[in-house]
């Protein structure tokens, strides 16, 4: 890996938000994937919008090694790859009501019901979501575990900060190499989209994280 091309953004002091400004200038909308394993997904976006700023959160190195050299593989000035945990990135990280779109693609479900507290969508980090994304922003799910789904779709449709939308269409080119191992094997995909809407603002309050308690995705 050359530093110098390095998509990899560093991270020398995790209680900054990070250094996005010199990134997002001129108005330059930013995009965020959760979970992004080998980039497919990220790789494809990001070629067909070039004037888009694509955020990838993931959490193994060889994941995030993977993307980083198809990035500079393929010329994508425009990707930014983060190894970090989600939930903390939005909560402390990310400057406020700035993402554009938030995807999540096959997060860890966490199936067993005393893991539950694992998930990635808890009350907190639903929180953190709104405040990120701009007012009409949009969150795009989707899963294959269908009662992780469900709850998941549950929570935001009951927020009121947030509407339900269809769900976008995404070409082959843009799923990942779980949903294209879900779809060759039949199983269903569930898929919900959110957008943000206008809300009374609430500053997110400092806390302290339990790492055995903490939401992830899937890794």
């Amino acid at each position: 890996m050359t530093p110098a091309c390095s998509r990899v953004m560093a991270v020398t002091d995790p209680t900054m938000p990070l250094p996005l400004e010199g990134l997002l200038a001129g108005g330059c909308p930013l995009e965020i994937e959760i979970g992004c394993g080998n980039g497919r997904f990220l790789a494809a976006r990001a070629k067909k919008q070039p004037q888009t700023l694509f955020l990838g959160i993931e959490r193994m190195l060889s994941r995030v090694r993977k993307l980083d050299k198809k990035a500079r593989r393929l010329g994508l000035d425009n990707i930014r790859i983060l190894r970090l945990e989600a939930f903390y990135t939005f909560y402390y990280l990310l400057p406020p009501h700035r993402a554009r779109a938030v995807y999540v693609f096959f997060p860890d479900p966490w199936p067993k019901r005393h893991h539950h507290n694992r998930r990635l969508f808890s009350p907190l980090f639903i929180d953190a979501l709104w405040a990120r994304l701009e007012i009409g922003g949009t969150i795009q799910i989707a899963t294959d575990h269908q009662e992780y789904f469900s709850d998941t779709r549950k929570r935001l449709a009951a927020d009121p900060r947030f509407a339900e939308i269809p769900s976008m269409e995404r070409d082959e080119s843009e799923q990942t190499d779980f949903e294209m191992l879900f779809r060759r094997q039949s199983l269903p995909i569930g898929q919900c989209a959110f957008r943000s809407l206008p809300h009374t603002e609430t500053p997110l309050p400092p806390l302290m994280i339990d790492e055995s308690d903490e939401p992830r995705e899937r890794g």
